[in-house]
């Protein structure tokens, strides 16, 4: 279900997703099936700092952008900047292997809003 969805979710919103279709689902569980994926690297736990963490099925390196009005989070198509990870080498005495950029504003669904 999460592979077919292209939002962020919370557990939340799966378990809301789900328990039609299982109604004697639980929350510990859909938690629990959530920590198997993450440990089999099959999905992400991204934490944006909300109160509650959203999953991703992409995981791949990507950005992202989060709408600071509608709280959206939508991948970036644009190509992950290696070079980056290298700049922070040179410039340090780190070892950056990855790297994490996020955008915020608004996105255009709330544009349209605003402006209709």
């Amino acid at each position: 279900m999460l592979q077919n969805t292209g939002t962020h979710p919370t557990a939340d919103w799966i378990y809301d997703q789900l328990k039609g279709e299982f109604p004697n689902l639980s929350m510990g569980t859909v938690y629990r099936n959530l920590n198997i994926l993450i440990e089999q690297r099959l999905i992400k736990k991204i934490d944006f700092g909300s109160t509650f963490d959203r999953f991703d099925a992409n995981i791949g390196p990507h950005y992202h952008f989060i709408c600071e009005r509608c709280s959206s989070v939508l991948d970036l198509e644009l190509p992950v900047d290696e070079a980056l990870n290298e700049r922070v080498n040179v410039s340090t005495h780190h070892n950056a292997q990855r790297h994490r950029i996020e955008f915020f504003g608004i996105c255009d669904r709330c544009e349209k809003k605003a402006e209709g």
